[in-house]
């Protein structure tokens, strides 16, 4: 994949050609979407933020969606020549740097069985007992490489809200990529509900997320907006993800409002 073009940067293809080595991740992608303990945790954590608190999805389609959009980034930002430093200052190799980040987003919101509120936190004790169990058991690492992997997994998780700035690239990718997780579909179940709060309709009002190779920076993201609401989840909540995440110099955002009859915003560029 050394353009997303195909897809449009939507989902990894670990049959395709990457800027990186993906023995290790496709083995791990194996592993974690066939794992039955995480796929409850990640039916479970949509319960206290949808069903309870009537959010956004934060199950497991939320977080297919991220691994899928942090694993498409990272391969756009290595084929920009862009280093990550998280495995590398561990003392970890290249083939680590992908494992990180698909970890990360699989396991970055099951603090949501404990609450929504702070739940970044409980994500971090959570993750942590499933990482001892999961990575020895995939074969790669042995106890030092199992600590040092598990430390930059949860490095990732912690910031990938905006309290904690990320320290590495891995954790950039993941707060970036979370905020990507944005269209209409989140939002479906709050909104056929009744719910009208503003992360519902600005949502609602996203039609299409692609990541490309950009023009003088090594990833474009490509928003297509339907109406005016929609700029609260680009100049809000993706602007805020991405300030601070290690990443701005390298990815240009720009929200386009594709319906003639609502011009009030046009176009939006970070």
């Amino acid at each position: 994949m050394t353009d997303s073009t195909g897809n449009g940067g939507r989902e990894y293809d670990p049959d395709t050609e990457h800027n990186f080595p993906d023995n290790r991740l496709n083995a791990v992608l194996e592993e974690i979407t066939t794992d039955p303990e995480i796929s409850t945790y990640l039916e479970a954590q949509n319960v206290n933020a949808v069903a309870r608190k009537g959010y956004n999805d934060h199950g497991p389609k939320h977080i297919e969606i991220v691994r899928n959009r942090a694993l498409c980034l990272y391969d756009l930002l290595k084929g920009g020549d862009v280093a990550c430093n998280g495995a590398a200052d561990q003392g970890l190799e290249e083939a680590d740097e992908p494992v990180i980040i698909a970890l990360a987003a699989t396991l970055h919101d099951i603090g949501h069985v404990v609450h929504r509120d702070g739940h970044v936190y409980y994500s971090i004790p959570l993750a942590a007992d499933l990482l001892d169990r999961l990575i020895p058991q995939l074969g790669f690492y042995d106890t030092e490489s199992t600590v040092r992997l598990k430390a930059e997994v949860l490095h990732a998780i912690l910031c990938h809200h905006t309290e904690e700035d990320p320290l590495t690239t891995e954790a950039g990718i993941i707060r970036v990529a979370d905020a990507l997780d944005m269209e209409r579909g989140r939002s479906r179940i709050p909104y056929e509900k009744g719910g009208r709060g503003i992360n519902t309709l600005s949502s609602q009002a996203i039609e299409n997320v692609s990541l490309r190779t950009g023009d003088g920076k090594p990833v474009l993201v490509e928003i297509e907006m339907v109406n005016a609401a929609g700029v609260y989840q680009v100049d809000n909540l993706l602007k805020e993800k991405l300030e601070d995440s290690g990443l701005e110099e390298h990815v240009r955002i720009v929200a386009v409002n594709t319906r003639s009859e609502d011009q009030l915003v046009e176009r939006i560029e970070l």
